[in-house]
């Protein structure tokens, strides 16, 4: 099993660009599964996740294949008609996006077999949601053998509101009711830029989707035929940008950050500046200059455009070495404080009571081997590896390649020193 040797106290400098967001080309491949014919998506993150989702796709049907060269980021996937719409558990267990297959598969063939999903173990995450969602549009549901059995002879438009704002929910059940006969209101939807991204191909497949961008989506349904195959690029993954952009902070570094999206980080600008970094940005990209030692911040995570969950462990690491003490408070997921106890291998000090830490910063880290719990804590234990003295070993690092393309490469050309040691 690889794991990250890095040897901390280097400051970041340089220029890096940034890579497709993973969160939207998963969706958008599982929406492939609406239209016959050949899709084509650029800018498509060479990831872990990515060839899961490859790899289920070709089980189900649909045959995807990346390009070699410079053409690699781009991914071509070929539907045809002659579906097995199941979705197996040895898939779908690794990979919790997996279930956007489910309102896909049931829309276009008028029925699916899902296995219940899997991923990181950062809380119970429910589809019940995705469920009663579909359920509202006239599917029949029935869960057995830990599958999720679907069906519907055709859908029918609906109106159905999320108790609680759930991404993959919205982006499930508006793929189904793209299909649905008649008209279809969908009320709290995920206002993410993922969700947006992906309402707004679908329209250029044929999509009749009013209020994009807002909580409240109207889906006026068209007939299978009416959807033609999707041509789109990828755009950048504001998460990627907001882990280096901690990256250069953590370290009083000086990075550019390319072919970003800086207008969807709104909230981690501000409370970088507020660390004392310097962030100038442009409509492609953003510089961040580290202060010498972070002032403490309070954060709160929400749901988009408040402060993102999936930065919460990374902006931890930045406050472990504030001057002085933050308060986080975590609201969207129970159980993602996983990363608390590996930080204090390296000297953090953190209490957490519930669903807040309390973190108060210390002059300096040390290097420790420590292990990741999920994806984005693996993220935190690198950041803090980077500032750390001496040598830290993150172990279990498949967390990390599901979701960062090449992270380590990327830290390495602006300096890093971070090795992958394969055994």
């Amino acid at each position: 099993m690889d794991r990250l040797r890095i040897k901390g106290g280097r400051p970041l400098v340089g220029s890096v660009k940034v890579s497709g967001a993973k969160n939207a080309a998963l969706p958008m491949l599982a929406a492939t599964l609406l239209a016959d014919g050949e899709h084509e998506l650029g800018n498509v993150p060479d990831l872990a996740d990515i060839r899961t989702m490859l790899r289920l796709l070709g089980r189900i049907g649909a045959y995807g294949e990346r390009g070699q060269g410079r053409a690699r980021r781009r991914v071509l996937v070929e539907v045809s008609t002659d579906i097995n719409p199941v979705a197996d558990y040895d898939l779908v267990k690794t990979m919790r996006a997996s279930v956007l297959v489910l309102g896909p598969l049931l829309a276009r063939h008028g029925k699916a077999r899902v296995s219940l999903p899997g991923g990181c173990a950062i809380g119970a995450r429910p589809i019940d949601l995705h469920l009663r969602g579909l359920a509202a549009l006239g599917a029949d549901i029935r869960l057995a053998h830990g599958y999720v059995e679907a069906t519907a002879r055709r859908l029918r438009g609906g109106r159905f509101t999320f108790d609680t704002v759930t991404v993959t929910g919205t982006e499930n059940v508006l793929m189904a009711a793209v299909l649905a006969r008649g008209t279809s209101v969908l009320e709290n939807c995920a206002r993410e830029p993922e969700v947006t991204e992906l309402a707004r191909t679908l329209v250029a497949m044929g999509a009749g989707i009013e209020g994009i961008g807002s909580d409240t989506l109207t889906v006026k349904g068209v007939g299978k035929d009416e959807l033609a195959p999707m041509k789109h690029s990828i755009g950048p993954d504001r998460i990627e940008a907001g882990t280096l952009a901690v990256a250069a902070a953590i370290t009083g570094g000086d990075v550019e950050l390319t072919e970003c999206a800086p207008h969807l980080l709104d909230s981690l600008v501000d409370k970088l500046r507020e660390t004392g970094a310097r962030v100038t940005t442009t409509n492609g990209s953003m510089k961040i200059r580290g202060p010498v030692r972070p002032t403490p911040v309070d954060i709160r995570t929400s749901p988009y455009p408040g402060f993102p969950t999936d930065m919460q462990a990374q902006l931890m690491a930045l406050c472990s070495i504030a001057d002085g003490s933050s308060v986080i408070r975590e609201k969207v997921f129970e159980n993602r404080f996983m990363h608390v106890s590996e930080l204090g291998r390296m000297g953090a000090d953190v209490r957490v009571d519930g669903h807040t830490a309390h973190v108060k910063g210390v002059p300096s880290l040390s290097g420790a081997p420590v292990m990741a719990t999920d994806l984005r804590a693996s993220a935190s234990l690198v950041l803090a590896g980077l500032r750390a003295e001496g040598s830290t070993y993150v172990q279990r690092i498949y967390h990390l390649d599901r979701g960062y393309e090449r992270l380590e490469r990327k830290l390495r050309s602006l300096g890093a020193d971070i090795r992958r040691l394969r055994r």
